[in-house]
Formats: structure tokens, sequence, C-alpha cells
């Protein structure tokens, strides 16, 4: 079973910066990606508005995942607090320990549209809107991976060109690239030519 780091590495990963490839770019493909990792039912369909949600939240996420790269506190990004003030949350407890979960289901026209609630409080086969209930379970993700102390090991590459994110296993979190001996090298070149043609005018003047 995917735990919450494993789920939100992978949601920022449904977008590949360095080769511009979206694994979510329409709604159908948001609808696949949500329903293979059980986050919603046979039944659900993304809509546009449920697709512009998940981008934002996977965009904040990237950004949030980037300043993990040392210990220093900072606060949430507008991206981000705006794609989870769209999620209503709440707090229980399975097997005595706390966690967040989707509150109570908001149909897609909002309160007082028709929609019906399982005995769990999920969506049953014939309501609409379970698309932005699987999009509450990753944004409930994020205090799940910070209670497993996983959630600053959760980084995005330090390679602006590339940015994919992955888990810092290292003992020191000290991790900054994906991979040392592609985007680690890359940095490192350019930051040596940088250094030379630095060094090269300097000794012109």
């Amino acid at each position: 079973m995917t735990g919450p780091a494993e789920l939100l590495r992978d949601f920022v990963n449904t977008y590949d910066v360095e080769s511009d490839v979206d694994d979510l770019a329409s709604p159908a493909e948001l609808t696949v990606w949500l329903r293979e990792r059980d986050l919603i039912q046979d039944t659900d369909r993304a809509a546009d508005d449920d697709l512009a949600l998940a981008v934002r939240l996977r965009e904040g996420l990237r950004e949030a995942l980037r300043r993990n790269h040392d210990a220093t506190p900072y606060e949430i990004g507008e991206g981000l607090e705006a794609a989870l003030a769209a999620f209503p949350l709440r707090v229980t407890l399975v097997g005595g320990v706390p966690i967040l979960e989707p509150a109570a289901y908001v149909p897609r026209g909002g309160p007082g549209s028709s929609g019906t609630l399982g005995p769990s409080g999920a969506p049953t086969a014939s309501s609409e809107g379970g698309v932005s209930v699987g999009l509450s379970r990753i944004a409930a993700a994020i205090p799940a991976a910070h209670a497993e102390g996983m959630w600053p090991r959760l980084k995005v590459c330090a390679e602006s060109t590339c940015q994919w994110a992955f888990i810092d296993s290292s003992k020191n979190r000290s991790r900054s690239w994906c991979s040392m001996r592609v985007c680690g090298n890359r940095t490192k070149t350019r930051a040596y030519r940088a250094r030379r043609q630095t060094d090269g005018s300097s000794r012109i003047s």
C-alpha cells in the first residue's frame, strides 16, 4: 500500500518539468490516476474544475517541497494555501490514531444539491463530485506524512530544469538532487563553468 509520502511524491511527479509531459492533461486522465490509487470510486468522473484544482494542489506542493532542502521554517505559499482551502477536512480517530480525512460530502453544486452519502461518509456510486473527495485525501496526506517524519524528506530536485519529486533517504537529509549522476553533475558543471567565466573576466579586467 502506498504511504502518504509516496502518494504526495507520485502526485507531484504527474508533471515532468524537464520533458513538459503532463499525466493529468485532461479530466479523464485525472480520473484514471485517482481511480488507479483507490482514491475515488469507479463511477466518479472528473470535470474541468476538478482538474484545475488538482493542478493548483500539485504545483503548490511542488513549491513547498522546494523549501524542504534545509531546516528553515517557512510559511505555506499562496498557491498551496488556496488549493487546501478548497478541501473540507476533519480530524477523526482510526484505531486510536488521529488522522485527517475528507469532511462530510458536499455535492458539486454545493450545500443543498442532490447527492448521497454511504455509511462511512463517502459518496455513494450515484453521487457526484467524488473527485474532490479523492483530492482531499491527497491533501490529508500532507499532515500524515509529517506525522510519520517523512514530510521534511519530501523534496524536489534542486536542478531547476528537473524539479522531480523524491524522498530523501540519506541519514542527514542532505540530498539535493533526484540523481547525483544526472542532475547533480549538471548543476556542478554549470557552476564550474560560471566560476571559470568569472575568473576569466577578472583576469582580463
